[in-house]
């Protein structure tokens, strides 16, 4: 039988998953290659794939997945990181970032092939997430930047170019808030409990600590007693030689501690010295005679790495007032309130009706029977009985219902033109003014395309000679109507954009949702609410006339299930005339057009409604 179908890549992946195997110290450990996201599970570990040109960048790529999923496998106790896990969303992902580069961290600084090998995996992340660019710590999730901080720190390597403009961007906050915590780092990561509690303090530190729960290392009540009552029952049998018996088990203790310490100390040397020889035999089996590195295009979607953009040069994120001059704005929004005028008193009831909602919530939580605060009129038959009787007070509790942000993203398609982007609008006008008397920042963002049929994008593509399946093939237009610091005064003649003539084209709603939770990403506070209104899947001749008719649409779907999975945002929609419940885990169908202002008033309020925060606070 001929071997000339035989993949070239084959021996390197097996080569690659052997040395996995061995630096995990994990025989049992399944190693495959897939054009799905990497993950390590139980006991699978999924690599990005490798295509029979081999190139350097996939070799890189691979390796430094494989290294980083070895590290996690042998330096990582589950139960550890368990028992010391926060409570809070933003405090677990700050753990949990923190964890993954300690254990790369302590393979690093024994193994620097192994380091180099995670650094081009950290590179080219960063490269695919934008971070080359970053200007601002809004461009940088802080967890991230925190990881990136350990492992320089930690390891003394200077990090990757991309990385390092990331890190910038928040390495003057952390040491103003944590540079003290950091200190001795160096040993903390080598003892996995020693560096939860690092971790943990490291989270109070950047004011998170009421989300780390009970201390883990607080002695249980139950036990205390159980120890007092074996104390008891030490004490009462009779021992001559009281004084040295007492210290002799503390003192052994201490040895036996001290020893195992050593030992393992000594095993995992030896570990990574055994590591590094398979590191090193690892290169070995790279492809000879590869050209030098090239510079790595990142892919366009974080959710989808295999989605296309022919080119990106003529895409914009423009401001609404950057499209219109002001004078037009004002004759816009005037038209606008024309247009709606009947509608204004149900879309205001109805924001009256979530502000109602919204401010009961804010209210209704307080601690009693306190030595001082407000007098608590359930307590007054005591106070008049008896003046001086203490505890007649009540304190109305800190709430974080506040630090909350919501976006509004609008379908800026032409098939919305008419009375549903008008109703979309001013109900986005209308929320934003609610959610800012309640003290809820709002951002409304829209997106299009600049033209119809492709524009420029298409043009570059004619003139290069029509490759096949070159991707998105228009050039976009994602805006901004108001940014969620910016207040509703301001940014209220920008909705009237919506009513210019010649802006609604077509939507391409995965890369929009995409931008928009990129943005909410940035975001500090700590609960972002993201709401799509749309009237049906995404749609672009241009670009469904060269790829597949559901390029766009399976796009649409990745990005979702991204953001459902990473649970970072809370996703919803309302589908205005098309059913998008089969896009979103959470999302309304309404019919017609006026239905809107109710769909996005009940569907906000359910959502605050069922803040987990709120119930626990209120004991539901």
């Amino acid at each position: 039988m001929s071997n000339s179908n035989n993949n070239p890549a084959d021996p390197f992946k097996k080569a690659l998953a052997e040395a996995t195997r061995a630096m995990a110290a994990d025989s049992e450990l399944s190693v495959s290659y897939s054009v799905d996201p990497p993950g390590l599970s139980n006991d699978t570990a999924r690599l990005p794939q490798i295509s029979r040109r081999m190139t350097r960048q996939e070799v890189l790529l691979a390796r430094g997945t494989a290294d980083a999923y070895a590290l996690r496998t042998r330096f990582h106790d589950e139960k550890i990181h368990n028992r010391y896990m926060p409570t809070g969303n933003e405090a677990k992902e700050i753990y949990e970032v923190m964890a993954t580069a300690r254990c790369e961290a302590v393979g690093a600084r024994a193994m620097p092939g192994t380091a180099g090998n995670i650094e081009a995996k950290l590179e080219a992340e960063a490269l695919a997430l934008g971070y080359d660019k970053a200007s601002s710590f809004k461009d940088v999730p802080m967890p991230t930047a925190l990881s990136y901080y350990l492992r320089q720190i930690a390891t003394g390597r200077e990090m990757p170019k991309s990385v390092k403009n990331a890190l910038d961007q928040w390495e003057t906050t952390i040491e103003e808030r944590s540079g003290a915590t950091f200190e001795n780092i160096g040993d903390k990561i080598v003892d996995q409990i020693e560096f939860s509690r690092f971790a943990r303090q490291l989270i109070d530190d950047l004011g998170y600590g009421d989300q780390l729960g009970d201390d883990p290392d607080q002695p249980d009540p139950e036990d205390d007693q159980n120890d007092a009552e074996n104390d008891a029952e030490d004490t009462s049998e009779p021992d001559d030689d009281t004084g040295d018996t007492s210290e002799e088990p503390e003192d052994t203790q201490e040895d036996n501690d001290d020893t195992q310490q050593s030992t393992d100390k000594q095993q995992s040397e030896l570990s990574m010295d055994e590591n590094e020889e398979n590191s090193e035999s690892q290169e070995a089996e790279s492809p000879e005679n590869e050209p030098p590195l090239q510079p790595h295009t990142p892919p366009v979607s974080a959710a989808d790495p295999n989605y296309k953009v022919f080119v990106n040069k003529f895409d914009e994120e423009v401001m609404a007032e950057d499209l219109a001059s002001s004078n037009e704005l004002e004759r816009l929004r005037a038209y606008l309130d024309q247009q709606l005028e009947p509608l204004k008193g149900a879309v205001s009831r109805l924001a009256n009706k979530l502000q109602r909602r919204l401010q009961a919530q804010q209210n209704r939580s307080w601690s009693f029977d306190m030595e001082e605060g407000l007098l608590d009129a359930g307590r007054l038959a005591r106070i008049i009985s008896n003046p001086t009787t203490p505890l007649s007070f009540k304190v109305e509790k800190d709430t974080d219902f506040r630090d909350t942000v919501v976006t509004i993203l609008l379908d800026n398609s032409g098939s919305m033109r008419g009375r549903p982007i008008s109703i979309a609008a001013i109900c986005a006008d209308v929320l934003a003014r609610t959610l800012e008397r309640c003290q809820v920042k709002c951002e409304i963002l829209g997106f299009t395309t600049r033209t119809w049929k492709g524009g420029q994008s298409r043009e570059e593509w004619l003139q290069n000679g029509r490759p096949e399946g070159p991707g998105r093939l228009n050039d976009l237009r994602h805006i901004i109507y108001k940014d969620a610091d910016a207040p509703w005064r301001r940014s209220r003649p920008n909705l009237g954009l919506m009513m210019k003539e010649g802006l609604l084209k077509e939507n391409i709603d995965g890369e929009a949702l995409e931008w928009a939770h990129k943005r909410m990403i940035a975001r500090p506070e700590a609960r972002r609410i993201l709401m799509v209104i749309s009237d049906g899947a995404p749609v672009d001749d241009s670009t469904l006339s060269v790829n597949s008719a559901a390029y766009l649409e399976k796009h649409l779907r990745d990005v979702i299930a991204m953001i459902e999975k990473r649970r970072a945002v809370e996703l919803t929609a309302i589908g205005i005339g098309h059913d998008v419940t089969r896009y979103y885990e959470r999302a309304v169908t309404i019919t017609d057009a006026e239905q809107l202002a109710g769909a996005i008033t009940e569907q906000l309020a359910g959502l605050f409604d069922n803040d987990p925060r709120l119930i626990k606070r209120q004991g539901r």
